[in-house]
């Protein structure tokens, strides 16, 4: 009981100090992992102290890291781009930082991995050590060089799906919204009709019957994604039709292309930016479920799924092979998150808490 009054009780002042100093979001979650050891003292399960501990230090970690990288910016940064730099939230900025650093691994990927994207070079499911920094996989192959290619193909497939289906769905929402009448009765029907579609459902019917390529796997995404751009388009499009100076632009005989561009496109940038975040997030999480039921990337190119899938097996022996990919996708994920709310929260001028 005593092992776990004392470290709940920094727990707990670390928390109302986060909450004060770092923010809302550091300060909540050193209060629950103050709960956690709590708990933990009252029940008598000895797992939860180093569960919290883990999950304590990587918190503060982050904070950390987000404050470096925050600090940097503010240097390298040019004057009044350095003023918005010292107001990033933790959050934002440790997102920022994962962001960048995944980026620099798609680019320089021939250059970081040590070894070749589908190169045997060990035995099967060997530990970590010098030569393999995280192991090898179920085949002998390097896992730190098959999680970089993996960072290049899966950003790759998941931000061009993510553009395909903001261009089909904006344009389709505009269009509904400008011509009215029956075109946006017909557009709206049949966005509702796939809507109405489970998404993994349609997206698994629709890869099996046909050839699983990395042209078509973009496109069925696309399209899948396209009808949740088209539903905001056309609701943020359809109060800012009304608006006085899109009138205006009617009266003097501007065509549909003129007030969907220079009229209606730069007032709803804003929520359009910040779905193109969410969107973007959820196409990495959709892809790796396509990867890892069998109908995504596939082998021997590398995505984070298909690793996921490939190594499961390894958990039974404790080997943690499978649970790399899975953190980095989770990491991400998490990661343009945080940086959408901080962009949604500074472009409304609400008054977001730092975090």
């Amino acid at each position: 009981m005593l092992q776990t009054i004392v470290p709940s009780t920094v727990l707990v002042l670390t928390a109302l100090f986060s909450y004060q100093r770092a923010g809302k979001v550091y300060g909540l979650l050193a209060g629950s992992l103050a709960a956690l050891l709590i708990a933990s003292g009252l029940f008598g399960n000895p797992a939860v102290p180093s569960v919290a501990a883990a999950m304590l230090l990587f918190v503060f970690c982050a904070a950390g890291i987000g404050l470096v990288f925050r600090l940097l910016l503010a240097r390298v940064l040019p004057a009044k781009q350095a003023r918005i730099a010292r107001r990033v939230p933790l959050t934002a900025s440790f997102g920022l930082c994962v962001i960048l650093f995944v980026l620099v691994l798609c680019i320089f990927a021939g250059y970081i991995a040590p070894y070749g994207e589908a190169e045997i070079v060990g035995d099967i499911w060997e530990p970590a050590s010098r030569t393999h920094l995280l192991g090898t996989d179920n085949l002998g192959r390097d896992m730190f060089s098959r999680l970089v290619y993996g960072a290049r193909t899966t950003v790759l497939v998941a931000i061009t799906a993510s553009v395909l289906s903001f261009m089909v769905g904006m344009f389709l929402s505009f269009l509904a919204v400008v011509i009215g009448g029956w075109c946006d009765q017909i557009l709206s029907r049949l966005n509702d009709l796939m809507l109405a579609i489970p998404t993994l459902v349609f997206a698994l019917v629709v890869l099996a019957a046909l050839p699983q390529n990395i042209a078509v796997l973009i496109i069925v995404m696309a399209i899948i994604d396209q009808t949740r751009v088209f539903r905001l388009g056309r609701a943020v499009a359809t109060d800012v039709i009304v608006m006085d100076f899109v009138e205006a632009a009617r009266l003097r005989g501007e065509k549909w292309a003129w007030i969907v561009f220079r009229e209606i496109l730069p007032n709803v940038l804003t929520p359009l930016i910040a779905e193109f975040g969410l969107r973007f997030a959820y196409a990495i999480l959709f892809l790796s479920s396509l990867s890892f039921l069998g109908l995504g990337i596939q082998p021997p190119q590398a995505d984070w799924g298909s690793m996921v899938k490939d190594n499961k097996d390894g958990l039974i022996f404790l080997v943690p092979a499978a649970l790399y990919p899975g953190a980095v996708i989770a990491l991400l994920a998490v990661s343009v998150n945080m940086v959408v709310d901080w962009m949604l929260n500074r472009t409304a001028s609400l008054k977001g808490g730092r975090g």
